[in-house]
């Protein structure tokens, strides 16, 4: 198949292998079915999309305890009925007993600039910043739910004391790693039994766990974060040589922050802005990308993947100086939205040849992540982006509670005297992209998806795929994607061979992998119903709220039939 007929025949090149969901009165989207159910469960008993939200985000603690857990964090962009948004920030923290010279880095350059001796900052007690995942989640709930923390914890409960069903992707990533989880009793006991990794199929019973989540019920988001559930974690850190301390459980704070904005072919994008790096840097390379007739060119030609693999670049070159704590690191957001600073850029642009772009030295994110798309017949929505970072975090349980800690301290640069260095009370940086997009004021789509550094970009070729190529919603979210930072481009296998060749033509180093970033979960807004998909790359499942209450005036039938 030569590019031509490739650029032709783009929007049927590739098959879906899920189907969407739709829905009137709610959907909900996330990477696991029970917890997609949790969450459709709190809508259908009466609850907004917030409850339904919380729901899911507490049952994936239980069924994808790889990637998230009340010892993470994350970042929700909440969008209310009255037009407003809200983002709720609740990123780790470094512990107030770290400073920038804790680790001893073992290189200059990447691929191993994070990298430290003995993996200090990765695996084990001394890698867990603060988590701050409960006091946003019970923040969130409290201030604009309508549930009861016992009400949305409940299915997670159910799941952890009565146990399911392994799926062969928690099995993967259970064997991928198995050599770090054997070094800890603790969570190896869970997913090593006899030694060996869970199997697909098998039954996870997570007792001690089940009994932190009632303890939370009991005492709310204190349990954790003061409480005797908090001393218990701080004394374990302490005996094992941890940083973080019952003090900076105690006293961590949620920030609320604006969102960002901008515009693509009269789309409005609305996104998270710094710490994360995800709304300004999608709308900076949509601004860029503003500027070409995408439709034309057609969805995955090398004419177009050339494009936004030098919008990539391009955006990566100005990350450093856009990304990180604001607290903490000047963030020039207003001038990386402008159309004109894009305008400058894409001058510079050779339609025809790859560039470097000066890229300064980017920090890697791990891949392993969740994120949760909700949305309620009110005009509620929620997209939530959470993580413990790495697949099981830093590998370790706290005793006795079944909590996996987070390794968010990975996500320091461990040389001093940057601005992504180590301080403590720091929030830790992220690519996570919650967004909304907005068509005549109302709203058009909700997106997001795990996969570290690649997140931001592979949320920006949905809209692409969305607006220009006028794909449906679940072939958005599974068509092959494409993602470098200024070294070599990575391309899904599904891209074929000739399209490789004319963007290796054009100067770009290719390699193929099965997949860029994980798990899309998008919601598509119509007059009155709502379509719900999840992408191949995960469990993801959609599942869609219809249907409602009986007609008013019908009644059982009577016991005795009264005369016309």
């Amino acid at each position: 198949m030569n590019e031509t007929t490739w650029r032709a025949r783009a929007a049927t090149t590739f098959d879906c292998e899920k189907r969407p969901a739709t829905g009137t009165r709610g959907m909900v989207v996330t990477n696991h079915p029970l917890a997609s159910a949790a969450g459709a469960e709190m809508l259908a008993a009466g609850g907004n999309a917030v409850d339904a939200a919380v729901a899911a985000l507490f049952t994936l603690t239980v069924v994808e305890p790889m990637m998230v857990g009340i010892l993470g964090g994350g970042i929700t962009h909440l969008r209310l009925p009255d037009g407003s948004h809200r983002i709720i920030d609740g990123l780790p923290t470094a512990p107030a007993a770290t400073r920038p010279d804790i680790y001893r880095p073992v290189s200059e350059t990447l691929p191993t600039y994070l990298d430290t001796e003995g993996r200090e900052n990765a695996v084990g007690p001394k890698a867990t910043a603060a988590p701050g995942a409960l006091p946003a989640w019970c923040e969130t709930l409290e201030r604009f739910g309508t549930m009861t923390l016992a009400d949305v914890i409940e299915p997670a409960i159910r799941h952890a004391s009565r146990g399911f069903r392994i799926t062969p992707f928690l099995h993967e990533c259970i064997a991928d790693t198995a050599a770090d989880l054997a070094k800890d009793a603790e969570i190896a006991r869970l997913y090593l039994p006899d030694g060996a990794p869970l199997a697909a199929g098998a039954r996870l019973v997570q007792g001690d766990y089940a009994e932190v989540l009632r303890d939370i019920v009991r005492e709310g988001v204190g349990a954790l974060h003061g409480g005797a559930l908090g001393r218990a974690v701080a004394d374990h850190f302490g005996r094992v040589g941890g940083f973080l301390s019952l003090a900076d459980l105690a006293g961590y704070r949620t920030a609320e922050r604006a969102v960002v904005r901008g515009t693509y072919r009269g789309v409005e994008i609305v996104g998270p802005p710094p710490p994360s790096s995800g709304g300004v840097h999608i709308i900076q390379m949509l601004n860029i990308l503003e500027g070409y007739d995408i439709r034309s060119l057609g969805f995955g030609t090398a004419a177009t993947l050339h494009l936004i693999a030098e919008a990539l670049k391009i955006a990566f070159a100005d990350r450093k100086a856009a990304t990180g704590d604001p607290a903490f690191v000047a963030t020039p957001v207003a001038r990386l939205l402008d159309k004109a600073y894009a305008a400058e850029r894409r001058a510079a642009i050779d339609p025809d040849r790859a560039q470097a772009w000066s890229a300064a030295v980017a920090m890697l994110e791990s891949a392993n992540t969740t994120h949760i798309t909700v949305a309620d017949a009110d005009g509620r929505i929620v997209c939530s982006t959470q993580t413990i970072n790495s697949l099981f975090g830093a590998r370790i349980i706290v005793p006795g509670t079944g909590m996996v800690a987070n390794n968010h301290m990975y996500l320091f640069d461990p040389h001093p005297g940057h601005a992504l260095s180590i301080a403590p009370g720091k929030r830790v940086t992220t690519s996570m992209s919650p967004m909304i997009a907005f068509a005549g004021g109302r709203p058009r789509y909700a997106l997001g998806l795990p996969g570290g550094l690649r997140i931001f970009g592979s949320a920006m070729q949905a809209f692409l795929n969305l607006i220009d190529h006028g794909m449906t919603l679940q072939e958005a979210v599974e068509a092959p994607r494409l993602w470098t930072q200024g070294h070599t481009v990575e391309v899904e296998a599904a891209v074929p061979e000739p399209v490789r060749d004319g963007l290796r033509g054009r100067g770009h180093a290719i390699v193929v992998l099965p997949h860029v970033a994980s798990g899309m979960n998008a919601i598509e807004f119509h007059d009155g119903t709502m379509t719900g998909a999840a992408c191949w790359r995960a469990d993801g499942t959609p599942i869609g709220v219809s249907g409602g209450h009986a007609r008013k005036g019908v009644r059982f039938w009577p016991d005795r039939a009264k005369p016309a």
